[in-house]
Order: C-alpha cells, then structure tokens, then sequence
C-alpha cells in the first residue's frame, strides 16, 4: 500500500494526483502544484530519523547543483507526514513520455539507429556534467527505467533521471561503491572493484548496443539475476552483426563503451559525448570505413582462441589503411604481439 494516495496533501500548493510506480528504496506519484502544474514527487520509503532524511534528501543535492537540458530539473525538497512517519521527498519535472523501457516497446523489431544513436549522445550528455564535477558525480544506476524520454515539440528531449544511487567519487580513487541494477552494471562492480565514471559509460553502452540490436551485450541466455562472470569468456559481436544500418565508426565506439577493461573505455561520459559527436560532424569516407570494420572485426577476432594473430594482422592493416587509428589501437597491437589480451 503506498504511503500517499491521490488527493493528499504534501504542502500548501502539492497534492497527490496518482501512483506512477515504486521501487524498493521510494514511490514515485505525479502531483499537481497549484501554480506550476503536473510534476513528479520521489518519496522515499523508509527513513527512521532525521540524519537518514537528509541523507536521502542527497540525490536532491546533487540534482540541485547540474543544470542541463538532459538532466531531469529539480524543484522542490522537504519532508512529509504519512501514516508511516516523516518522509522525505523532493518534486521534479514530470516527463508524461515514460522511460526508455516504454521506448524499446513501441518499437519490438528494434530501435532505428539514428534514434538509438540520438538517446545515446544526449545521455552521455546529461552525464558528462556530472562526470565533470570536482570530485565526479557517478549515477551509479544507468538504466532503461532510469532514462526519460520526452518531447519539445517533435524533438525528441532525454533526460537522465534517478540519481538515487549517485555518489561523489572518493576524490583519491575516484571509485564509489558498488549499487545499481545488475545487467547494466560493469564487469568491475561485479566484481566488487567500485564503481567510476567508466562504470557508468559500460551502463550507457549496454543500453546503446540494446537498443540498436534487440540483445543484451554479452548475452548467454540465462536469466539476468544469474550472471556469472563466464559469460565474458566469449566475444562481443559489434552491433554491426545485428543490425547493418549501425556504420563501422559507430560499431567502434559502442564496442568501446563495453571493454572488459576499464581502462581501455572512454574515461568518462564526456570523453563518449565527444566521440559521438566526432561522428556526427565527420561522416565516414570510404578508406576510413574499411579501416574501421577491420579493427572491429580485429577486437571480435581477439578473445577468439587461436585468432589472435589473425586478430593482430587485421588491425595492423586497418591501421595501415587509416592512421588516425593509430593512437587508440597501437598499444593494443603492442600487446597481442606478445600474446597478452587484455
């Protein structure tokens, strides 16, 4: 049973209209404000004292300092009575287009590409304000459910929503612990390693590579709650395989976002907004496209066992045939030359 129901009073200008959904740690209502109109209430669940309300009241906080089109706009913060207790709560913008989860419904045959590449490039907006905040604001929870797709007009406006989870990075280590939701989450916070800006950039890649091929990357067809680690044992095929609309430069990009290793990922959100954008205002020319598809296919071909040297050929050609490549991959080369693969 929620806490409020439609007709409550929150303040002297907010009362409940309805439900819109819960989760284990909040309910989320739509509410009407006497001067403002519809907007979204996150209340929080259970809080015992006021320390714990204004711990939770963080999120609030941290919203409160990133000004960005693609980040939900905070409005309100404060404490409630309910049947419960003293709640806390805070008010933001409602965004009547739902999340990415409704998004990847309307289209079950898969997401077009140059809207699956838009909702990417405007998440790592959103994100790379908070990933360049001293120390970096990490999300921590980048998900379908977490995304908000709206519309002004007939553009299409998404905004990141959700940072319950989000944590200001230890300002030494740059790491903030584990929480989130599991199939989103890196290789690294299963592993109980902490989580970083390149952390929340594998959550962004997941989401990409799924709306572009209809498939989880690293799929193994069991159910998400049972993930173990050996399911990183086998390649990750580009989106390309999927999907042949997806061009070799974005096959490159999304295949970043999702290296085993952190270190070999964009470090940080805007590292892949800028990427994209490179993209974007390029275009691809024919010599670049081959390059590109060899090196993709070379970092398909590399976990394989026994096609590391294929690998290794693949690559040096494709660096040979485009040498802007270079400095991104040649370090690799170094290493698969040596029979190491990282």
């Amino acid at each position: 049973m929620a806490l409020l129901n439609s007709g409550d009073k929150v303040t002297d200008t907010l009362v409940i209209d309805r439900l819109l959904g819960e989760g284990a740690f909040a309910e989320v209502h739509r509410v009407r404000h006497a001067y403002l109109g519809l907007q979204a209430m996150k209340l929080f669940k259970r809080v015992a004292s006021l320390e714990e309300t204004d711990d939770m009241l963080g999120e609030a906080r941290l919203l409160s300092t990133l000004g960005h089109a693609n980040i939900v706009r905070l409005f309100d913060a404060g404490t409630v009575q309910t049947p419960e207790g003293l709640r806390g709560f805070f008010t933001m913008e409602y965004v009547p287009g739902g999340s990415l989860e409704r998004l990847t419904t309307a289209y079950p045959r898969g997401v077009p590409t140059d809207v699956a590449v838009d909702v990417m490039e405007q998440i790592a907006g959103g994100l790379a304000v908070a990933h360049e905040q001293d120390p970096p604001i990490v999300h921590r929870d980048v998900t379908l459910a977490n995304v908000l797709v709206g519309y002004d007009g007939s553009v299409m406006r998404v905004r990141v929503s959700d940072f319950g989870l989000a944590k200001r990075a230890d300002p030494f280590t740059l790491m903030a612990s584990a929480r989130g939701t599991l199939v989103f989450m890196a290789p690294e916070v299963l592993g109980n390693q902490g989580y970083s800006c390149a952390s929340d950039v594998w959550s962004v890649g997941t989401i990409a590579y799924l709306l572009l091929t209809n498939h989880f990357p690293y799929e193994d067809g069991v159910r998400f709650s049972s993930y173990s680690f050996s399911r990183f044992n086998r390649p990750l095929l580009p989106p390309s395989r999927y999907n042949d609309d997806v061009d070799p430069r974005l096959d490159e990009i999304v295949m970043a976002t999702l290296e085993l290793d952190p270190r070999n990922r964009p470090a940080t959100a805007g590292v892949l907004a800028g990427a994209l954008r490179g993209r974007r205002e390029s275009g691809s020319r024919p010599s670049e496209e081959r390059a590109r598809r060899l090196a993709a296919e070379a970092l398909r071909l590399h976990r394989v066992p026994g096609e590391l040297p294929r690998a290794t050929e693949l690559m040096e050609e494709a660096i040979d045939l485009w040498p802007p490549l270079r400095e991104h991959h040649q370090p690799r080369v170094r290493l698969w030359r040596r029979g190491v693969v990282m």
